[in-house]
């Protein structure tokens, strides 16, 4: 389980990242064709939609995130779980947001099918 864990969380902080954020090619590979998204205003989001939001990013603000957990949920299934914030210029952490994803294993390797983020209260 702790293999899971690593692996999975090294998938979903390199989304984190501006420059795999912004790629386009990469974003294809690590999004399953059917992934969805309910960002933390409660809006929902399609893939195509995530896709083409961000690859048109230049910058993106820095992400902070921690207490990472896993729990298989099935076969090649997994609940990432995690709280994320960003970075202000004044190195203030704002946009304080639990986060959860399903990700499923495919020929393709790991996929983020689903993602969530609600908004929570400044805890760091």
């Amino acid at each position: 389980m702790k293999s899971l864990l690593q692996d999975l969380q090294a998938l979903e902080v390199e989304l984190h990242h501006p420059g795999v954020r912004c790629s386009r090619e990469r974003l294809n590979r690590l999004l399953h064709p059917l992934f969805h998204e309910v960002g933390r205003s409660g809006r929902a989001y399609t893939r195509d939609t995530v896709i083409n939001f961000l690859a048109k990013q230049e910058t993106q603000p820095a992400v902070v995130s921690d207490e990472f957990a896993v729990a298989e949920l099935g076969p090649g299934v997994a609940l990432l779980t995690f709280r994320s914030a960003h970075l202000g210029n004044d190195n203030i952490l704002v946009n304080h947001t639990l986060r959860s994803s399903i990700w499923v294993k495919t020929d393709a390797g790991w996929q983020l099918r689903y993602h969530q983020g609600t908004a929570a209260a400044e805890t760091w």
